[in-house]
């Protein structure tokens, strides 16, 4: 870590729920931390919430950025849509066994990839092997879902049952739910999750380019402005915008048990078909001190965020930078243990 002079050259603002008679107490590790993403991670802010039995805390640097802003949340995406698609599921609409083809007749050939041969449930996990379409839009190409997947089906599958991460996946996941729902994803899940959350801040843009107020600027790792993006780039994969405190409300109600009964949240958080690497739109990280966080991360133009909670959802941190990426891959997993390892806290 850089001398303390060096943490105070960028700035930090706090908020700490406490009484008003109480001495300020100190800031936790974590939010000392946080202007590393600015110095040492090369985003030209950063900003994050964490959400405890005890209130809110907010802490950011770098200028531009505020705790109401609205965000391009990426491949938090997946979270949203995976919950929707066990909710079907739950209610024997849809069931994880049944194939693409089921839903999807005849979409998914060529090159090898066969949609009779993969299930829902190899969908959710990244465990289909189908390519990945935005390996060749690179996240800039504006493209429909059936684009998106005939794009994937130009290449060969990589080895059915291996984790492999693919945002086709989840585009085909999307369009089994409207298939099923008689509705777009956006709309379903709006119905299912957004408004009975009371997720104010959060949407499904479809082609919109701008952000809804208020919001910072967004920009690309060479320093352009992507504050106007065209969300079809990512579709169902990526699409959503949110808020800070909009993403720990969503965490904490998804493993508090708000949104899935017992069995299905179960099945959610089962790595195993994945082989210890994802289960269905969530993946754990088991920290230092042995605590394991439950979570996403969504990194799209102009936007890199990370949401941790613990299992039971009583606490969860999510934390930003308005920029593609972070330079120094050490602060992500240093900024977890910080909030969540007692021993560095």
């Amino acid at each position: 870590m850089p001398p303390l002079r060096s943490l105070l050259a960028v700035p930090v603002s706090l908020a700490l729920l406490a009484p008003a008679a109480s001495p300020a107490p100190a800031a936790p590790a974590v939010d000392a931390l946080l202007p590393l993403l600015v110095t040492r991670g090369g985003a030209p802010a950063a900003a994050l919430l964490a959400s405890e039995e005890s209130g809110l805390r907010y802490a950011h640097a770098g200028p531009g950025i505020g705790r109401a802003d609205h965000f391009r949340a990426g491949s938090v995406t997946k979270t949203f849509i995976a919950v929707v698609v066990l909710q079907l599921a739950d209610e024997g609409r849809l069931s994880l066994s049944d194939t693409v083809e089921e839903h999807l007749p005849g979409l998914v050939r060529g090159a090898g990839n066969d949609g009779r041969a993969l299930t829902l449930r190899s969908l959710l996990t990244h465990t289909s092997g189908l390519p990945d379409f935005a390996a060749d839009t690179r996240g800039t190409l504006p493209v429909t879902p059936l684009q998106a997947v005939r794009i994937a089906l130009t290449h060969p599958p990589a080895e059915r049952g291996r984790f492999l991460y693919s945002n086709t996946n989840y585009v085909l996941l999307g369009l089994v739910v409207e298939q099923v729902a008689g509705r777009s994803y956006a709309d379903e899940t709006e119905h299912r999750v957004i408004a009975p959350l009371g997720l104010t801040g959060t949407s499904f843009p479809g082609s919109r380019t701008s952000l809804p107020r208020p919001h910072g600027r967004s920009y690309a790792a060479d320093g352009t402005d992507v504050t106007l993006l065209d969300p079809r780039v990512a579709g169902a994969a990526g699409e959503v915008v949110s808020t800070l405190a909009d993403l720990d409300r969503f965490y904490s109600a998804l493993l508090g048990g708000r949104l899935l009964p017992p069995h299905r949240l179960r099945e959610m958080l089962d790595t195993r078909t994945a082989h210890g690497s994802y289960g269905m739109g969530l993946f754990p990280v088991t920290l230092p001190c042995g605590t394991t966080v439950w979570g996403h991360n969504g990194r799209i133009s102009g936007s890199y965020v990370r949401t941790a909670a613990t299992v039971d959802g009583r606490r969860v941190l999510t934390f930003r930078v308005n920029t593609d990426a972070i330079a120094d891959p050490g602060l992500e997993p240093a900024l977890l243990a910080a909030e969540f390892c007692p021993r560095t806290r």
